[in-house]
């Protein structure tokens, strides 16, 4: 089986949206909320100061449109604001995100991080052999844990060192018939903006039989199970998966974040079907989602010190240092110092990609940036020079 976690269906393999938060005197207890819908669009302020946003992953723009506002707005006057509330809703929001994307069925989680906590173990027991890209997030490599499987590391995006792994995985094993096999790796990975060669691993999926989860640029029912979190291109929140009937029928009575969790919210799942809606009236946002990553990325193309090491289609645009200090420590210190300047003196706010203890991706840390179809090209702009003014003064000893 082929695991395949997304980021933006539409446009890099994932759904994902920011909660859409609502101003209503009726309902004093979202004041709180309203602060970060604030926060999570293209511009925002930093210590009074306005900025332009590439920490938010707003990808195409959504937060605070008003559809979804109303949506919200009409569900909370029905339904109040607390979780569970009438199945129907999250059922319809089910039918919509399966209808979208071409799958017979869907499944909601109320926690993004939760539907990878719960659909893995959900299918994956003791015995089973789990090959993962060594570069997926920390949400993914818990799930695996949790699992109990025998967990087995290729080398990130790297399709000879999967193949290898498979035939020996294959060769070694007497019984592999017998034993469940899976691929798990992300369509768009979030320590570094990398897009998996997703037609390369399924023909070697196919090859070695083994079962897969991603979804990107491939007939997705080509993919075995598909999740992703809601919180960044729909802005809403919670995750889904989505599948065969089968698939999501086993998880309904077996996954643990589905069982024994409250449920979505019914005016975030009502804000999910409405984002959905307004993609499928205007799909012109992934249009222009994919024009400013490519001006960023031109933008970027001659950094002194960094270089970008994101895939072209990504909206999670990843700068590394060209020359590394050998230190962990000091090379996400000196990527800080970067960050704090373009913040300081250009009023760019931008993020470096900093781990948990816990966290066991090798992947080399940097400065991410989360474009999104709202900033407007002076935007992206702004942030490229100023990129490439604090990196020339600050890294010319580094490549």
């Amino acid at each position: 089986m082929t695991w395949v976690q997304g980021h933006n269906t539409t446009f890099v393999g994932q759904l994902g949206l920011n909660l859409v938060f609502i101003r209503s005197t009726q309902y004093q207890g979202l004041v709180f909320l309203v602060t970060r819908l604030i926060a999570a669009g293209p511009h925002t302020k930093v210590d009074g100061k306005e900025v332009v946003n590439f920490a938010s992953a707003n990808y195409l723009g959504l937060i605070g449109h008003q559809k979804l506002l109303d949506s919200c707005t009409v569900a909370l006057e029905k339904y109040g604001v607390g979780s569970c509330g009438p199945r129907d809703v999250h059922l319809d929001c089910e039918a919509r995100i399966a209808k979208f994307l071409g799958t017979p069925d869907s499944i909601l989680y109320s926690y993004g991080l939760s539907t990878m906590f719960s659909a893995i173990p959900a299918f994956c027991k003791k015995g089973d052999v789990m090959v993962v890209d060594e570069g997926v997030h920390w949400g993914i490599q818990n799930g695996l844990y949790l699992s109990r499987s025998t967990i087995i590391y290729f080398k990130h995006n790297d399709m000879a060192s999967l193949q290898s792994t498979l035939e020996k995985i294959t060769l070694e094993n007497n019984r592999a018939k017998k034993i469940r096999r899976y691929i798990v790796i992300e369509a768009v990975y979030q320590n570094c903006g990398q897009i998996a060669p997703l037609d390369e691993i399924i023909r070697l999926k196919e090859k070695y039989r083994f079962r897969l989860s991603e979804y990107y640029r491939v007939p997705i029912e080509k993919i075995d199970i598909v999740t992703a979190a809601m919180g960044h291109a729909l802005s809403a929140e919670g995750g889904f998966c989505t599948g065969s009937m089968r698939t999501i029928d086993h998880q309904r009575p077996s996954s643990s974040g589905y069982v024994f969790s409250a449920s979505l919210p019914p005016y975030l799942a009502t804000a999910a079907i409405s984002a959905i809606d307004v993609l499928e009236e205007n799909p012109t946002r992934i249009t222009k989602l994919r024009e400013n990553v490519a001006v960023l990325w031109a933008g970027l193309s001659d950094l002194q010190g960094l270089e970008v090491a994101s895939d072209p289609h990504s909206p999670i645009v990843f700068l590394r240092l060209k020359k590394s200090t050998r230190c962990l420590k000091s090379d996400l210190q000196l990527l800080e110092d970067i960050a704090d300047r373009v913040l300081k003196e250009d009023s760019i706010f931008v993020v470096t990609s900093k781990k948990s203890p816990l966290d066991k991706c090798p992947l080399p840390v940097g400065i991410k940036l989360f474009v999104s179809a709202a900033h407007s090209e002076s935007d992206i702009i702004r942030a490229s020079e100023s990129l490439k003014r604090v990196a020339a003064s600050m890294l010319t000893n580094h490549g």
